[in-house]
């Protein structure tokens, strides 16, 4: 898998971002959707790769930047055709280590509280992330749950 930090202009990243934004439409009141669309992953706070297998894009993450020492994870989705096949685990592990190159010493993220955000939160878990309470500009919300590592 070759991962590689992309600048959103391509066909097949900006079809996955909206198959992104769809689902969390579809599973969560829109007040409760606190994931970004192209412009807000074009910020200069925040890193997007996307991860590609013999040519097919087959998922994505990115890592806002919170303050120097802290770091946020974002948009992470696995493309439709390629679950369940260790794409978010490797998405995931990259976006770990840049966060450990950069120096930040804590990475957090929000994910959905619901049933269809149970194989994410699954890989969160797996991964070292233990529960929190809102950060940053989070506040409490019955559809969010908050994570977040020591790095």
């Amino acid at each position: 898998m070759d991962i590689k930090v992309d600048d959103l202009s391509g066909p097949e990243v900006t079809a996955l971002i909206a198959e992104h934004l769809k689902g969390m439409f579809e599973t969560t009141p829109p007040e409760s959707v606190h994931a970004l669309n192209l412009d807000g992953l074009k910020k200069p706070d925040i890193t997007f790769w996307s991860a590609w297998e013999q040519g097919d894009l087959v998922g994505c993450g990115a890592l806002k930047e919170l303050d120097k020492e802290n770091g946020e994870l974002k948009s992470m989705r696995t493309a439709s055709a390629h679950l369940r096949k260790g794409v978010a685990g490797y998405m995931l592990a990259h976006i770990i280590g840049e966060a450990k190159l950069r120096g930040y010493r804590r990475l957090s993220l929000e994910t959905g509280s619901t049933e269809d955000f149970k194989p994410a939160v699954s890989l969160y878990e797996k991964y070292g992330f233990q529960y929190c309470g809102p950060f940053a500009d989070y506040t409490d919300d019955p559809y969010s749950l908050y994570m977040t590592m020591e790095l």
